[in-house]
């Protein structure tokens, strides 16, 4: 699985809380009202951003148990983590570094609910597959936010945008070792590994809105953007030196408009 830096992840928190959707929660919210303590497993938990955002909208006492391989982000989340619920419940936190595509029903046995943000499109159809059948096996719902879904718009358009997002959208279903990224296709992919289960699907978008109040992440998005266009199709390097002078040059002014495309998935809590 990719690394990601604390810093990163800390930039985007605010986009992705603005992004999700938030009608998602009231399933969730209504079937975890009737449970005494709800216990959350969070796929992929980063710095704990999920947690944060969803803790303080659910009600009663919340177990939260995060998991992820990176030592120190899972530290970030221990100590950042949100103590309270929506009624003043306590929420307590426990990490656990483990290797998500490889969790069981077992593994999530006594579980209320599964949570995950930004995670599904970097993981392959095997991967998505076994966190589907372990969420069916254990009969818990899951949540799982902010995928991308391939569609980037920039205003003001340049001519070079569509190939640029082309490229990236390549270098997101491009195979690393001996593993073949969803990318953009992990929404689908996801949605027909739970109905094959017979498990009930809601897909909702949640696309990054990004102007002026955002430029520094408006910023820091479109270089990481551009590089990965650039590593897919290494011929774009010499087109990609104007354009990106252009386009940063737009986003320190103010200029430079993204929207995203993410959705949101909620499986199992019709």
């Amino acid at each position: 699985m990719t690394r990601v830096s604390a810093a990163w992840l800390g930039l985007r928190e605010p986009a992705d809380a603005a992004a999700r959707a938030a009608e998602l929660v009231e399933p969730v919210r209504r079937r975890l009202a009737v449970t005494p303590r709800a216990v959350v497993h969070d796929l992929g938990s980063g710095t704990g951003s999920m947690g944060r955002w969803l803790a303080p909208r659910l009600p009663g006492p919340q177990r939260w148990i995060m998991y992820d391989q990176d030592v120190d982000l899972l530290e970030r989340a221990m100590a950042c983590m949100i103590g309270t619920a929506a009624d003043g419940a306590p929420v307590t936190v426990e990490t656990r570094r483990r290797d998500i595509t490889r969790l069981t029903a077992r593994d999530l046995d006594g579980a209320s609910l599964v949570t995950a943000s930004a995670l599904l499109d970097v993981l392959t159809a095997e991967e998505v597959d076994r966190v589907a059948a372990a969420c069916a096996g254990a009969g818990c719902p899951a949540l799982l936010t902010i995928s991308v879904v391939g569609r980037v718009e920039l205003t003001p358009p340049d001519p070079l945008d569509e190939e640029i997002a082309a490229a990236f959208n390549a270098h997101q279903r491009r195979t690393v070792g001996a593993r073949t990224l969803l990318g953009p296709d992990a929404v689908d992919a996801t949605a027909d590994a739970f109905a094959r289960r017979g498990v009930g699907v809601a897909v909702r978008p949640s696309p990054w809105r990004l102007g002026p109040d955002r430029a520094e992440l408006v910023s820091e998005w479109f270089r990481g953007w551009l590089a990965a266009a650039c590593e897919q199709r290494p011929e774009l390097a010499g087109p990609a030196a104007p354009y990106a002078r252009r386009r940063l040059a737009d986003a320190a002014a103010g200029r430079l408009g993204v929207v995203v495309g993410h959705s949101d998935v909620l499986a199992g809590c019709e």
